[in-house]
């Protein structure tokens, strides 16, 4: 009985857990840290709670990336860390577990739920595959198409928590159970990536777009339109999508190349179904009426000056209460909410807060880009770009944003460079993080399929995460100055 424990004890387990704690340990009692000078010559001083909230992030993202307790676990000790070891006070530590963002999510998700209750997922996954046949490189294909052009209308995380249950019906058709595959692990990652990839086109897929345009206007004295965003975007966006269909077609290639007789089989399922329920065309009217009311929000705030949105947290939390006036959900439905998800994503802005306001991201921010004051326009740029693809996989990328864009574009024009050009890259990397789940929301729905561990996420986001430096660096270099993007300054 004992050899039994002993043998079933997790030691790998363990010993990441020890690790995590030792890193918060070294680095919160290490003594204290060099300032941070930027090129003016000014000192960003690192605060005690400044380098706790590093090592509170060490911790989490060690223990995030080797799964020692469930996610949701981890993003508690975010909390409970910061409470303890008084790097922020226990108010503004778990006030952050609420933010309208997560709010935002648990509605995205609940839009996901209505969908496969009422069988409106399994009717637009049946349809896609009888038009997308039975070739399982033509299904990748068509679920990125779908989810990319989706994100350019409507809010990433909504995109996600909407195509999720689709990807659910279609995988059940692929005939092993719920067996892990690498067909499994390419549609559910894949969908993730391909989402950030379709939200950085336009101003509706994600907030960060409306904050990166906001810093640029107020530092630089110029407006970019909605439109003109979509002009350098767009074959950015679509290049990435198609450059990631081939990539999982390579390192996720499906076991098989064909499900035979799948298309008539989903056409036979289509059938069964019967015609469109009362419940079905409720919840699809709730649904666009949200997708129109932030559609028509985030073009009005780009073309009235003035104009004062509707919250969009609030928005879609009214779909909600929708949902449950009119008998669509219950309160079993509400229990059935994958809590582990909303609790990885509250740490995760806890976190993300914890390091804005204690000053240790502006510090990171001004050491890493006062490395490369001296390098060419290029080299600034795709510094720039690196540095906000790695802190949008550790905290929320419109966070990235609001603490690496200004301190680039004051720099820029000490350098020469153009500070278009600083802001299009920062945006391509901030919409894609492939490494974390933390990094965005898409990424933790795709998690709830149990298709893939975190540390697989990880490793299949490491090759991902060069091809996007490479695009930027292809963007950067050529495809924007040949749209007429300017680089550098005079």
């Amino acid at each position: 009985m004992n050899s039994q424990a002993k043998a079933s004890f997790d030691w790998k387990r363990l010993l990441f857990m020890a690790i995590g704690v030792i890193l918060f340990i070294v680095v919160y009692y290490s003594p204290q840290w060099p300032d941070a000078v930027d090129p003016m010559g000014k000192h960003f001083l690192l605060s005690v709670q400044g380098k706790g909230a590093i090592a509170v992030f060490l911790l989490a993202a060690t223990w995030w990336i080797f799964e020692v307790v469930p996610i949701g676990i981890t993003s508690l000790m975010i909390g409970i860390l910061q409470a303890l070891f008084l790097i922020r006070t226990p108010l503004k530590a778990f006030t952050d577990f609420m933010q309208p963002s997560v709010m935002f999510i648990f509605g995205s998700i609940i839009i996901g739920l209505v969908f496969t209750k009422t069988g409106l997922t399994r009717r637009l996954a049946y349809k896609m595959l009888a038009i997308v046949g039975e070739k399982t490189s033509m299904i990748y294909l068509g679920c990125f198409l779908v989810t990319s052009a989706l994100a350019h209308i409507m809010a990433h995380t909504a995109v996600a928590a909407t195509i999720f249950p689709l990807l659910v019906s279609i995988y059940a058709l692929y005939g092993e159970g719920d067996k892990k595959t690498k067909f499994g692990k390419g549609l559910f990652m894949g969908m993730a990536y391909v989402a950030g990839a379709g939200s950085i086109v336009t101003l509706l897929g994600a907030a960060r777009g409306a904050v990166a345009l906001g810093f640029f206007t107020d530092i630089m004295k110029k407006d970019i339109g909605f439109f003109e965003l979509t002009y350098y975007m767009l074959p950015i966006g679509w290049l990435m999508t198609i450059l990631l269909w081939g990539y999982f077609m390579v390192v996720l290639k499906p076991e098989k190349k064909v499900i035979p007789g799948l298309r008539e089989k989903a056409k036979d399922l289509y059938k069964e179904l019967g015609p469109i329920t009362r419940n079905e065309l409720i919840a699809a009217g709730i649904v666009l009426a949200v997708v129109i009311t932030l559609a028509i929000n985030a073009i009005m705030r780009s073309f009235v000056p003035g104009f004062v949105p509707l919250n969009k947290t609030g928005v879609i939390l009214m779909s909600t209460v929708l949902f449950f006036i009119t008998s669509i959900l219950d309160i079993e439905d509400l229990e059935a909410v994958p809590w582990n998800i909303i609790l990885l994503f509250a740490g995760a802005m806890s976190i993300g807060f914890c390091l804005w306001e204690t000053g240790a991201a502006e510090w990171m921010a001004i050491n890493w880009l006062a490395m490369f004051k001296e390098s060419g326009w290029f080299v600034f740029v795709m510094s720039i770009a690196f540095f906000v693809m790695i802190m949008t996989n550790v905290i929320m990328n419109v966070a990235a944003i609001a603490i690496s864009l200004p301190v680039a574009l004051v720099i820029a024009p000490y350098l020469g460079v153009a500070g278009e050009v600083i802001l299009f890259a920062a945006l391509v990397t901030s919409g894609m993080p492939f490494l974390l789940l933390v990094g965005a929301a898409p990424n933790a729905i795709a998690y709830e399929s149990k298709q893939f561990t975190t540390g697989e996420f990880f490793m299949y986001g490491v090759p991902a995460s060069i091809i996007l430096m490479l695009v930027t660096a292809l963007a950067v270099y050529v495809i924007w100055p040949l749209m007429g993007m300017p680089t550098t300054l005079g």
